[in-house]
């Protein structure tokens, strides 16, 4: 019965993805985030049972790809089309022009084709095994939920009108697609131990996020995201 624990506990994930998609159609973006965030720790919790009972297996590998594709592949891509096309305000159930306005909330959706292809990429790649290489999908899928929180729940003028530009949404799209497959070294969050000289950036990246949450709240999670980027940046140069 144990071998089963981790695979029960990947499908948790797969159906908070398919919920948060179910919202995401629904625009009810806190709902959205709520679910994809759920997700997300189901996908941590799951590698861990594995780890803990021993019971790592094949099977167990492809259905956790499987289950990340929809919450942290599907779900930010058609957020970002959404937002996009709200934006844009064009109405796409009329039928597709080929124009910028028609075909613009469509580039959102590079974010699915690059997470595929870093989580196929993840699962044969032995330098992965201890670190990251590129930003992990669930790291880019929060990046992504964060943003029409901040642009639809917290009231900043200046910071709305950059985010709710569609040439902001494009650039962050290909920009994300990009991130997910970049050959960009990346620390792990996973503690061997707890002594700060092999964890310093972890330690760091806590605790700036245990301040920042609380007090930015909704716009703390892309920071945090370029925070995890910078550090892994400075770290993997001061041990070079």
């Amino acid at each position: 019965m144990k071998k089963h624990i981790p695979n029960i506990i990947t499908l948790f994930n797969l159906m908070s993805g398919l919920i948060a998609l179910f919202y995401v159609f629904q625009k009810q973006w806190l709902l959205a985030f709520t679910f994809v965030l759920l997700g997300i720790l189901f996908d941590f919790f799951d590698g861990l049972a594995a780890r803990t009972l021993n019971v790592s297996s094949a099977v167990g590998l492809q259905l956790d790809s499987l289950a990340d594709m929809v919450t942290s592949g599907v779900v930010p891509a058609f957020a970002m089309f959404f937002l996009l096309q709200n934006t844009l305000q064009v109405d796409l159930t009329q039928g597709i022009s080929f124009d910028f306005k028609h075909l613009a909330p469509f580039i959102g959706l590079f974010i699915s084709l690059g997470s595929a292809y870093r989580l196929a990429k993840f699962n044969v790649d032995e330098r992965q095994s201890t670190s990251f290489i590129g930003l992990p999908t669930p790291a880019n899928t929060l990046f992504i939920m964060s943003l029409p929180l901040i642009a639809y729940q917290q009231d900043i003028i200046d910071l709305n009108s950059f985010l709710l530009n569609p040439y902001t949404l494009i650039a962050i799209s290909l920009l994300s697609a990009y991130m997910l497959n970049a050959e960009l070294p990346l620390f792990s969050l996973k503690f061997k131990d707890f002594s700060w000289q092999n964890n310093k950036e972890k330690f760091i990246l806590v605790g700036l996020s245990l301040v920042l949450i609380p007090t930015l709240q909704f716009i703390s999670i892309p920071l945090i995201i370029i925070i995890y980027i910078l550090l892994s940046l400075i770290f993997k140069t001061e041990k070079a």
